[in-house]
């Protein structure tokens, strides 16, 4: 017809090259939540591992640097925004890659809506010894729902200063405490016990070592990031280095300075007593109970900004998954405006909903119930995927001709890979630390991770039989044209030989 238009094409570009190395650190800090690991875990870990805990944070950052080592690498040659997923399908062929995109998914998503039974208790908690007023847990959760879907809605510059200003206030707190005791000379005079090698090498501390790998999720997710950043060939490596040092470090040094806080001696005691009220202890003695009120309060902003990061991470491979056809194409669009993907920000919102609500309807408790069932097999799932692409690596740069050396391509991942099974193993079997379930509920959570990843390879089968084409261009998204860093991907013109 005369003077008839066609419909407008749904945006589907991320906003590029807005985001900085700081910026996409403060991401992949925010959703470690630094304030809720150390005043929520470590008690645990401590627990578990006995004084030799705070050396398990810096074990476990070499492992992973190890790991970013190869995953960096590759970062500079595949510029698919998969992330995970992407780098299995071109390492290990697209069935184990279609897997991984299932479990990345799953993973992710378990990880994000467990920590809202968290924030419901810990708010709860919070408001009652503030106000005296106590509401049921589920109201906060909501709430904390909303906020996060509306930070996640607005720009990615919006979402990168609003964490900017939590992750300071969080780590500030804590900077505050550990400059305390360490003015204070400890509880008895200060000592370097936890590690010492009879303490840190002890086989007890290797309880320790899940908590620690917990510690550090979501650093791995700066690749996600990559059409935002600038220079993403530089600043994704940098921020992924910059993340992990940062937290082997800093936790390291505030979980040592809780054991001085109390004594090497008596440390064990005072966590058997009261592990929820450790920290919070140890600021109303080095600082005063001001500091153990500021802790309560940014301990609900530190799971904020941990839920709002992983929401965007969420957000960005519900993203790519649907661009490459495993999820509806409505999903792979972002705002006009805000250029966010606001589409899979609202599926991943109702996820979170249905599920906050239906533990809630059944009476479950937020923290040993939602929280722990749903994170356990997330953190297993996402600990499985840094093995594939571990794995990966080395096969994907034995495919093409490059210049990279041989201590980045096939030494560093593969023991990247040796050391991460390792750390698989050992969470699977200290489950019943982290869960505090029973052995049947223990081999349920468990179970999830290979029956998700099963059902990927079956979708994969499926996908190579019926939809053929979409199957053969899964995973291979094309050089991003406004990456400046440096020649494009030579592995994109080389066909797929690994089916």
């Amino acid at each position: 017809m005369a003077g008839a238009t066609k419909p407008a094409k749904p945006q589907t570009e991320l906003r590029r090259g807005v985001l900085g190395t700081g910026a996409i650190t403060y991401y992949v800090v925010s959703a470690a939540a630094p304030l809720m690991i150390m005043a929520g875990l470590a008690p645990f870990a401590l627990l578990a591992g006995g004084i030799g805990a705070p050396a398990a944070y810096p074990a476990a950052g070499v492992v992973l640097a190890v790991f970013a080592v190869g995953f960096t690498t590759m970062s500079r040659h595949v510029t698919g925004a998969g992330a995970f997923y992407t780098y299995v399908a071109r390492g290990l062929g697209r069935p184990a890659g279609v897997a991984a995109a299932v479990l990345a998914l799953m993973s992710y998503n378990a990880l994000q809506i467990g920590m809202y039974g968290l924030l419901g208790a810990a708010a709860r908690s919070t408001v009652d010894s503030l106000t005296g007023v106590d509401l049921p847990w589920p109201g906060y959760a909501m709430a904390g729902i909303a906020v996060v879907w509306y930070a996640g809605f607005r720009s990615v510059e919006f979402g990168a200063r609003m964490l900017a200003v939590l992750l300071l206030a969080e780590t500030a707190v804590l900077v505050v405490l550990s400059a305390a005791v360490l003015i204070d000379g400890g509880a008895h005079g200060l000592g370097a016990e936890p590690f010492a090698p009879s303490n840190a090498l002890d086989s007890g501390t290797s309880a320790a070592l899940p908590f620690a790998f917990a510690a550090f999720i979501g650093f791995e997710s700066t690749v996600l990031y990559r059409a935002e950043a600038r220079d993403p060939r530089r600043t994704i490596p940098r921020a992924t280095f910059a993340a992990v040092g940062f937290l082997a470090i800093f936790y390291g040094f505030v979980a040592w300075m809780i054991v001085q806080a109390y004594g090497p001696r008596e440390i064990i005691a005072a966590v058997a007593a009261d592990p929820e009220g450790l920290f919070f202890g140890a600021a109303a003695t080095h600082l005063g109970s001001w500091a153990a009120d500021v802790m309560h309060v940014l301990v609900v902003t530190s799971l904020v900004a941990s839920l709002l990061a992983f929401h965007n991470a969420i957000n960005r491979y519900s993203l790519a998954i649907a661009r490459d056809g495993l999820l509806p194409a409505r999903l792979g669009v972002t705002h006009p405006r805000t250029h966010s993907p606001y589409r899979a920000g609202a599926v991943q919102t109702l996820l979170s909903v249905l599920v906050v609500g239906a533990f809630a309807l059944a009476g479950a408790d937020p923290t040993r119930q939602l929280l722990i069932w749903v994170n356990t097999p997330g953190l297993v799932g996402l600990i499985l995927l840094q093995v594939m692409v571990a794995v990966a690596v080395p096969l994907f740069f034995r495919r093409f001709p490059h210049r990279e050396g041989a201590v980045r391509t096939v030494w560093a991942p593969a023991l990247a890979a040796l050391l991460l099974s390792c750390a698989l193993y050992l969470v699977i079997d200290k489950t019943a630390l982290l869960t505090n379930a029973s052995p049947r509920v223990n081999t349920a959570i468990i179970v999830i991770v290979p029956v998700v990843l099963a059902a990927g390879f079956v979708l994969a089968a499926w996908l190579r039989r019926a939809r053929p084409r979409l199957y053969e261009r899964f995973g291979q998204d094309a050089p991003d044209p406004d990456d400046r860093g440096g020649p494009a991907d030579p592995a994109a013109s080389v066909p797929e030989t690994t089916r």
